[in-house]
Protein backbone atom coordinates (compact mmCIF):
# COMPACT_ATOMS: atom_id res chain seq x y z
CA UNK A 1 0.00 0.00 0.00
CA UNK A 2 2.76 2.35 0.72
CA UNK A 3 4.30 2.12 -2.65
CA UNK A 4 1.04 2.80 -4.09
CA UNK A 5 0.94 5.83 -2.23
CA UNK A 6 4.25 6.85 -3.31
CA UNK A 7 3.43 6.31 -6.65
CA UNK A 8 0.15 8.13 -6.87
CA UNK A 9 1.89 11.13 -5.06
CA UNK A 10 4.25 10.94 -7.89
CA UNK A 11 1.71 11.07 -10.65
CA UNK A 12 0.08 14.13 -9.10
CA UNK A 13 3.45 15.80 -9.58
CA UNK A 14 2.48 15.74 -13.18
CA UNK A 15 -1.17 17.86 -12.31
CA UNK A 16 1.10 20.12 -10.50
CA UNK A 17 3.41 20.90 -13.70
CA UNK A 18 1.19 24.31 -14.98
CA UNK A 19 1.16 25.63 -12.04
CA UNK A 20 4.38 25.82 -11.06
CA UNK A 21 6.26 26.86 -14.39
CA UNK A 22 4.10 30.30 -14.70
CA UNK A 23 5.61 32.84 -12.40
CA UNK A 24 3.47 35.98 -11.28
CA UNK A 25 4.65 39.64 -11.81
CA UNK A 26 7.47 40.99 -10.08
CA UNK A 27 6.86 44.31 -8.65
CA UNK A 28 9.93 46.75 -9.68
CA UNK A 29 12.09 48.56 -7.09
CA UNK A 30 11.62 52.35 -5.96
CA UNK A 31 13.89 53.77 -8.43
CA UNK A 32 16.30 56.63 -7.48
CA UNK A 33 16.09 59.71 -9.11
CA UNK A 34 19.45 60.53 -11.19
CA UNK A 35 22.12 61.86 -9.56
CA UNK A 36 23.60 64.42 -12.07
CA UNK A 37 21.77 67.74 -11.05
CA UNK A 38 20.50 70.26 -13.66
CA UNK A 39 22.85 72.53 -14.62
CA UNK A 40 20.18 75.42 -14.93
CA UNK A 41 16.58 75.42 -14.13
CA UNK A 42 15.98 76.86 -17.73
CA UNK A 43 12.88 75.81 -19.99
CA UNK A 44 13.19 73.53 -22.89
CA UNK A 45 14.60 75.71 -26.14
CA UNK A 46 16.86 77.82 -24.22
CA UNK A 47 20.38 76.68 -22.51
CA UNK A 48 20.13 72.48 -21.79
CA UNK A 49 19.70 71.00 -18.59
CA UNK A 50 22.67 68.95 -18.39
CA UNK A 51 25.97 69.40 -19.51
CA UNK A 52 27.90 66.77 -21.60
CA UNK A 53 29.71 65.78 -18.50
CA UNK A 54 26.33 65.22 -17.03
CA UNK A 55 24.96 63.30 -19.72
CA UNK A 56 27.33 60.89 -19.89
CA UNK A 57 27.34 60.66 -16.20
CA UNK A 58 23.38 59.86 -16.67
CA UNK A 59 24.53 57.54 -19.49
CA UNK A 60 26.90 55.41 -17.73
CA UNK A 61 24.16 54.59 -15.16
CA UNK A 62 21.76 53.60 -17.86
CA UNK A 63 24.54 51.19 -19.13
CA UNK A 64 25.08 50.24 -15.82
CA UNK A 65 21.38 49.33 -15.25
CA UNK A 66 21.01 47.60 -18.33
CA UNK A 67 24.01 45.13 -17.84
CA UNK A 68 22.93 44.50 -14.70
CA UNK A 69 19.48 43.64 -16.02
CA UNK A 70 21.18 41.77 -18.77
CA UNK A 71 22.98 39.45 -16.06
CA UNK A 72 19.72 38.65 -14.74
CA UNK A 73 17.82 37.92 -17.36
CA UNK A 74 21.03 35.50 -18.01
CA UNK A 75 19.49 34.02 -14.93
CA UNK A 76 16.15 34.12 -15.60
CA UNK A 77 17.14 32.14 -18.81
CA UNK A 78 19.10 29.32 -17.23
CA UNK A 79 16.33 28.69 -14.62
CA UNK A 80 13.62 28.86 -17.29
CA UNK A 81 15.73 26.44 -19.12
CA UNK A 82 16.20 23.92 -15.97
CA UNK A 83 12.39 24.03 -15.73
CA UNK A 84 11.91 22.96 -18.66
CA UNK A 85 14.28 20.29 -18.56
CA UNK A 86 12.54 18.87 -14.89
CA UNK A 87 8.72 19.12 -16.22
CA UNK A 88 10.17 16.99 -18.55
CA UNK A 89 11.95 14.70 -16.77
CA UNK A 90 9.00 14.43 -14.02
CA UNK A 91 6.01 13.79 -17.37
CA UNK A 92 8.49 10.60 -18.56
CA UNK A 93 8.80 9.57 -14.80
CA UNK A 94 5.10 9.47 -14.55
CA UNK A 95 4.53 7.69 -17.55
CA UNK A 96 7.36 5.05 -16.56
CA UNK A 97 5.58 4.88 -13.14
CA UNK A 98 1.90 4.55 -14.78
CA UNK A 99 3.99 1.83 -17.29
CA UNK A 100 5.21 0.15 -14.24
CA UNK A 101 2.21 -0.12 -12.35
CA UNK A 102 0.18 -1.25 -15.58
CA UNK A 103 3.12 -4.33 -15.43
CA UNK A 104 2.95 -4.91 -11.62
CA UNK A 105 -0.64 -5.59 -12.48
CA UNK A 106 -0.16 -7.99 -15.21
CA UNK A 107 2.81 -9.88 -13.36
CA UNK A 108 0.14 -10.27 -10.17
CA UNK A 109 -2.52 -11.59 -12.73
CA UNK A 110 -0.28 -14.25 -14.12
CA UNK A 111 0.59 -14.98 -10.72
CA UNK A 112 -2.52 -15.79 -9.82
CA UNK A 113 -3.22 -17.73 -12.83
CA UNK A 114 -0.30 -20.19 -11.71
CA UNK A 115 -1.94 -20.55 -8.05
CA UNK A 116 -5.45 -21.33 -9.49
CA UNK A 117 -4.05 -23.83 -11.62
CA UNK A 118 -2.61 -25.66 -8.89
CA UNK A 119 -5.54 -25.58 -6.96
CA UNK A 120 -7.22 -27.07 -9.34
CA UNK A 121 -4.46 -29.94 -9.62
CA UNK A 122 -5.10 -30.68 -6.05
CA UNK A 123 -2.80 -28.71 -4.40
CA UNK A 124 -0.24 -30.65 -5.72
CA UNK A 125 3.06 -28.44 -7.20
CA UNK A 126 3.72 -30.54 -10.59
CA UNK A 127 6.86 -32.49 -9.71
CA UNK A 128 4.77 -34.09 -6.94
CA UNK A 129 2.09 -35.18 -9.52
CA UNK A 130 4.47 -36.52 -11.51
CA UNK A 131 6.46 -38.55 -9.26
CA UNK A 132 3.14 -40.00 -8.38
CA UNK A 133 2.45 -41.17 -11.47
CA UNK A 134 2.37 -45.24 -12.78
CA UNK A 135 3.13 -44.07 -15.64
CA UNK A 136 7.06 -43.93 -16.47
CA UNK A 137 6.94 -42.23 -20.27
CA UNK A 138 4.48 -39.54 -19.01
CA UNK A 139 7.04 -38.84 -15.98
CA UNK A 140 9.79 -38.40 -18.55
CA UNK A 141 7.94 -36.26 -21.24
CA UNK A 142 6.50 -34.21 -18.14
CA UNK A 143 9.78 -33.82 -16.23
CA UNK A 144 10.81 -30.43 -19.13
CA UNK A 145 7.12 -28.79 -18.47
CA UNK A 146 8.25 -29.03 -14.91
CA UNK A 147 11.64 -27.47 -15.59
CA UNK A 148 10.12 -24.99 -17.81
CA UNK A 149 7.08 -24.35 -15.32
CA UNK A 150 9.76 -23.68 -12.28
CA UNK A 151 12.06 -21.65 -14.70
CA UNK A 152 8.57 -19.57 -15.63
CA UNK A 153 7.92 -19.12 -11.88
CA UNK A 154 11.06 -18.01 -10.97
CA UNK A 155 11.67 -15.40 -13.67
CA UNK A 156 7.53 -13.86 -12.95
CA UNK A 157 9.09 -13.01 -8.84
CA UNK A 158 12.33 -11.83 -10.70
CA UNK A 159 10.32 -9.33 -12.81
CA UNK A 160 7.59 -8.27 -10.13
CA UNK A 161 10.25 -7.71 -7.87
CA UNK A 162 12.52 -5.74 -10.02
CA UNK A 163 9.10 -3.50 -11.65
CA UNK A 164 8.52 -2.70 -7.97
CA UNK A 165 12.45 -1.91 -7.17
CA UNK A 166 11.97 0.27 -10.63
CA UNK A 167 8.86 2.22 -9.49
CA UNK A 168 10.18 2.81 -6.43
CA UNK A 169 13.27 4.45 -8.16
CA UNK A 170 10.84 6.06 -10.93
CA UNK A 171 8.46 7.82 -7.32
CA UNK A 172 12.22 8.97 -5.74
CA UNK A 173 13.64 10.09 -8.67
CA UNK A 174 9.88 12.24 -9.22
CA UNK A 175 10.22 13.84 -5.94
CA UNK A 176 13.69 15.06 -6.34
CA UNK A 177 12.87 16.50 -9.74
CA UNK A 178 9.94 18.00 -8.12
CA UNK A 179 12.53 19.92 -5.50
CA UNK A 180 14.73 21.02 -8.27
CA UNK A 181 11.56 22.29 -9.96
CA UNK A 182 10.31 24.57 -7.51
CA UNK A 183 13.64 25.37 -6.67
CA UNK A 184 14.26 26.78 -10.10
CA UNK A 185 10.63 28.16 -9.71
CA UNK A 186 12.01 30.36 -6.81
CA UNK A 187 15.46 31.44 -9.32
CA UNK A 188 13.40 32.55 -11.92
CA UNK A 189 10.97 34.31 -9.43
CA UNK A 190 14.27 36.41 -8.39
CA UNK A 191 15.68 36.87 -11.67
CA UNK A 192 12.68 38.09 -12.84
CA UNK A 193 12.33 41.12 -10.11
CA UNK A 194 15.70 42.04 -10.53
CA UNK A 195 15.14 42.47 -14.47
CA UNK A 196 12.27 44.26 -13.78
CA UNK A 197 14.02 46.69 -11.13
CA UNK A 198 16.94 47.66 -13.42
CA UNK A 199 15.07 48.15 -16.56
CA UNK A 200 12.34 50.48 -14.75
CA UNK A 201 15.15 52.25 -13.34
CA UNK A 202 17.14 52.78 -16.36
CA UNK A 203 13.53 53.77 -17.82
CA UNK A 204 12.69 56.29 -15.66
CA UNK A 205 16.26 58.11 -16.19
CA UNK A 206 15.55 58.25 -19.64
CA UNK A 207 12.18 59.10 -19.06
CA UNK A 208 13.24 62.15 -17.13
CA UNK A 209 15.69 63.80 -20.25
CA UNK A 210 13.75 65.72 -22.80
CA UNK A 211 13.79 64.74 -26.11
CA UNK A 212 16.49 66.92 -27.03
CA UNK A 213 18.85 65.34 -24.32
CA UNK A 214 17.82 62.02 -25.10
CA UNK A 215 18.78 62.41 -28.84
CA UNK A 216 21.97 63.58 -27.30
CA UNK A 217 22.14 60.62 -25.09
CA UNK A 218 21.92 58.42 -28.11
CA UNK A 219 24.51 60.24 -29.83
CA UNK A 220 26.68 59.60 -26.71
CA UNK A 221 26.05 56.21 -26.53
CA UNK A 222 27.37 55.93 -30.11
CA UNK A 223 30.34 58.28 -29.76
CA UNK A 224 31.26 55.47 -26.58
CA UNK A 225 30.68 52.80 -29.34
CA UNK A 226 32.79 54.13 -31.67
CA UNK A 227 35.75 54.85 -29.03
CA UNK A 228 35.78 51.56 -28.42
CA UNK A 229 35.59 50.30 -31.45
CA UNK A 230 38.49 52.29 -33.14
CA UNK A 231 40.66 51.90 -30.40
CA UNK A 232 39.88 47.81 -30.81
CA UNK A 233 40.89 48.05 -34.82
CA UNK A 234 44.11 50.31 -33.94
CA UNK A 235 45.31 47.44 -31.46
CA UNK A 236 46.02 45.35 -34.44
CA UNK A 237 43.34 42.76 -32.39
CA UNK A 238 41.85 42.07 -36.01
CA UNK A 239 44.86 42.07 -38.16
CA UNK A 240 44.98 39.24 -39.08
CA UNK A 241 41.16 37.61 -39.03
CA UNK A 242 40.68 35.93 -42.42
CA UNK A 243 38.56 33.03 -41.81
CA UNK A 244 36.11 32.39 -43.69
CA UNK A 245 32.49 30.92 -42.23
CA UNK A 246 31.42 27.13 -42.10
CA UNK A 247 28.22 26.11 -44.04
CA UNK A 248 26.72 25.53 -40.65
CA UNK A 249 28.33 29.41 -39.76
CA UNK A 250 27.39 30.87 -43.05
CA UNK A 251 23.34 29.55 -42.23
CA UNK A 252 23.91 30.22 -38.53
CA UNK A 253 25.33 34.22 -39.77
CA UNK A 254 22.14 34.25 -42.46
CA UNK A 255 18.94 33.79 -39.96
CA UNK A 256 20.77 36.20 -37.33
CA UNK A 257 20.88 39.06 -39.98
CA UNK A 258 17.38 38.43 -41.36
CA UNK A 259 16.65 39.50 -37.33
CA UNK A 260 18.14 42.44 -37.79
CA UNK A 261 15.20 45.34 -37.18
CA UNK A 262 13.68 43.09 -34.73
CA UNK A 263 13.02 44.80 -30.83
CA UNK A 264 15.06 43.14 -27.70
CA UNK A 265 12.77 41.43 -25.10
CA UNK A 266 14.48 40.26 -22.21
CA UNK A 267 13.37 35.91 -21.87
CA UNK A 268 12.62 36.27 -26.22
CA UNK A 269 14.01 33.72 -28.08
CA UNK A 270 11.91 35.00 -31.46
CA UNK A 271 10.33 34.83 -33.52
CA UNK A 272 9.32 38.25 -33.49
CA UNK A 273 12.12 39.55 -30.27
CA UNK A 274 15.14 38.61 -29.26
CA UNK A 275 17.44 38.52 -26.44
CA UNK A 276 21.06 38.61 -26.78
CA UNK A 277 21.44 34.63 -26.01
CA UNK A 278 18.34 34.20 -27.63
CA UNK A 279 19.31 35.05 -31.11
CA UNK A 280 22.62 33.65 -31.21
CA UNK A 281 20.95 30.11 -30.03
CA UNK A 282 17.70 30.41 -32.38
CA UNK A 283 20.19 31.35 -35.16
CA UNK A 284 22.93 28.16 -34.24
CA UNK A 285 19.54 26.02 -34.07
CA UNK A 286 18.39 26.51 -37.74
CA UNK A 287 21.74 25.77 -38.67
CA UNK A 288 20.92 22.76 -36.95
CA UNK A 289 23.41 22.50 -34.01
CA UNK A 290 21.75 23.36 -30.77
CA UNK A 291 24.04 25.51 -28.62
CA UNK A 292 22.99 26.58 -24.68
CA UNK A 293 20.22 29.07 -24.32
CA UNK A 294 22.47 31.52 -21.84
CA UNK A 295 25.38 33.36 -22.89
CA UNK A 296 27.48 32.43 -19.98
CA UNK A 297 26.83 28.75 -20.71
CA UNK A 298 27.85 29.33 -24.26
CA UNK A 299 31.21 30.78 -22.30
CA UNK A 300 31.22 27.89 -20.19
CA UNK A 301 30.28 25.10 -22.37
CA UNK A 302 31.84 26.20 -25.49
CA UNK A 303 34.93 25.84 -27.46
CA UNK A 304 37.19 28.61 -26.60
CA UNK A 305 39.17 30.15 -29.76
CA UNK A 306 41.56 33.03 -29.86
CA UNK A 307 39.99 36.28 -32.06
CA UNK A 308 42.82 35.59 -34.29
CA UNK A 309 41.32 32.51 -35.50
CA UNK A 310 37.79 34.00 -35.50
CA UNK A 311 35.60 33.47 -38.20
CA UNK A 312 31.69 34.49 -39.29
CA UNK A 313 29.58 32.74 -37.20
CA UNK A 314 31.74 32.15 -34.09
CA UNK A 315 30.05 34.07 -31.07
CA UNK A 316 31.99 36.87 -28.73
CA UNK A 317 31.11 37.04 -25.40
CA UNK A 318 31.30 40.37 -23.51
CA UNK A 319 31.90 41.68 -20.02
CA UNK A 320 33.61 39.85 -17.34
CA UNK A 321 30.37 38.26 -15.88
CA UNK A 322 29.85 36.77 -19.47
CA UNK A 323 26.38 38.61 -19.59
CA UNK A 324 26.13 39.40 -23.40
CA UNK A 325 26.62 37.89 -26.87
CA UNK A 326 27.02 38.82 -30.21
CA UNK A 327 27.13 37.18 -33.49
CA UNK A 328 30.63 37.64 -35.40
CA UNK A 329 29.68 38.48 -38.92
CA UNK A 330 33.09 39.60 -41.05
CA UNK A 331 34.93 42.79 -41.05
CA UNK A 332 35.20 43.56 -37.37
CA UNK A 333 31.39 43.56 -36.53
CA UNK A 334 28.78 41.83 -35.36
CA UNK A 335 25.34 41.16 -34.93
CA UNK A 336 23.49 41.62 -31.55
CA UNK A 337 20.27 42.18 -29.44
CA UNK A 338 21.59 44.85 -27.46
CA UNK A 339 19.28 45.84 -24.65
CA UNK A 340 15.48 47.18 -24.22
CA UNK A 341 14.63 49.76 -25.79
CA UNK A 342 17.06 48.52 -28.97
CA UNK A 343 16.55 46.48 -32.02
CA UNK A 344 18.80 43.51 -33.43
CA UNK A 345 21.45 45.49 -35.14
CA UNK A 346 24.99 45.45 -36.50
CA UNK A 347 27.86 46.93 -34.37
CA UNK A 348 32.07 46.81 -34.24
CA UNK A 349 32.94 43.73 -32.67
CA UNK A 350 35.03 46.01 -30.37
CA UNK A 351 32.28 48.60 -29.04
CA UNK A 352 31.86 46.66 -25.75
CA UNK A 353 34.62 44.78 -23.27
CA UNK A 354 35.20 41.69 -25.00
CA UNK A 355 35.69 38.97 -22.85
CA UNK A 356 36.68 36.30 -24.89
CA UNK A 357 35.38 33.97 -28.32
CA UNK A 358 33.51 30.49 -28.96
CA UNK A 359 32.90 28.49 -31.59
CA UNK A 360 29.69 26.18 -31.52
CA UNK A 361 30.70 24.11 -34.82
CA UNK A 362 34.47 23.48 -33.66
Amino acid sequence: MNRRHCATAAITLVCALALLTSTGQAMAAPVPDPSPSPSSSSPAGSTPRYTNAELEKVREQIETLYRKAGAATDAYNLAEEQTKKQSGEIVKLAKAIVDGQARIAALKDRAGAQAREQYRNGGLPPGAQLALSNDPKLFLDGINKVRQSQQASKSLLADLNQTQQDLETYTQDASANWEKLETNRVKQAKAKKKINAQIKAAEKLESQLEKKERDRLLQLERDAANKAQTAWLSSGAVKDVSGEASEAGAAAVAFATAQIGKPYVWGAEGPGSYDCSGLTSQAWLAAKRPIPRTSQEQWRLLPRIDIQDMRPGDLIIYHADASHVGMYVGDGAIVHAPRPGRNVTLAGAGSMKILGVVRPDK
